[in-house]
């Protein structure tokens, strides 16, 4: 990776459904802390966590990443990184990737994959897919599905089994895209986005980046170079989380 970007972390107190989600124990270290150890891995110039909670800074104060504080009530992890932007003055074409706070998995080979993927496409964003590890989990709404066309742009994310089946077919692995929460974009478009009205879309689907489809933004989608657990949405997501890094299966 050649081309300059900054890693920044969106990390939330506030989360329905597991509350001090940032703060929670991942073998010693809290998730935050694990999150940030992962960016630090990558070829980001600089690590920065969006926060609006002073015990996540707390946490972080041996940490070489950069820490600003944000404004509770902001209405996404978008909005919190388009705040941090503006607090750290960066400029109109600094490459950012949005490395959400609760991937303590994701490997540092996708961090800078997604960053060169937006440094070299003609689109407005970046993001990554992998093939689903089993069929069961097109029926997981919390694992997203995307659509794209022959040349790598989405045409569509949703909860549901994205294509639909018609006939019946014998379902196979590679009829299915699983989205991966992970975005790269430049700031200019980034202030611009957090400045459009959601949509009735992304509403009903709870995803952010449908807004950026409904307004005509291109989203790159790359093949992920390397294999990406979930991240950690609920209890459950936690103690798997816990069981890599018991093993040492760590990405």
């Amino acid at each position: 990776m050649t081309t300059p970007f900054v890693i920044i972390i969106p990390a939330r107190w506030q989360s329905t459904r597991l509350p001090g989600k940032p703060l929670c124990d991942i073998e010693g270290q809290t998730m935050i802390q694990r999150v940030v150890a992962q960016a630090m891995l990558s070829a980001a110039s600089r690590v920065i966590v969006a926060t609006d909670h002073q015990g996540i800074k707390q946490a972080l104060k041996r940490s070489a990443c950069e820490v600003v504080m944000t404004q509770a009530d902001l209405p996404s992890g978008t909005d919190r990184l388009a705040a941090a932007a503006a607090s750290l003055k960066l400029s109109d074409d600094t490459i950012v990737v949005n490395l959400q706070g609760d991937e303590p998995l994701m490997p540092r080979e996708c961090l800078d994959q997604v960053a060169e993927g937006i440094a070299h496409a003609q689109t407005e964003m970046a993001t990554l897919a992998c093939r689903f590890d089993h069929l069961e989990q097109l029926s997981d709404p919390n694992c997203v599905k995307v659509v794209t066309s022959l040349a790598n742009r989405a045409l569509y994310f949703s909860r549901a089994a994205i294509p639909f089946n018609r006939d019946q077919d014998p379902t196979k692995t590679d009829d299915y895209l699983r989205h991966i929460g992970l975005y790269a974009y430049r700031v200019g478009f980034l202030r611009q986005f957090v400045q459009w009205p959601p949509t009735r879309l992304e509403q009903l689907e709870k995803l952010e980046q449908l807004r950026a489809l409904a307004y005509g933004a291109e989203i790159l989608v790359e093949q992920s170079v390397r294999a990406v657990p979930a991240g950690v949405d609920t209890q459950e997501d936690l103690e798997q989380v816990r069981q890599y890094y018991r093993e040492g299966n760590l990405p």
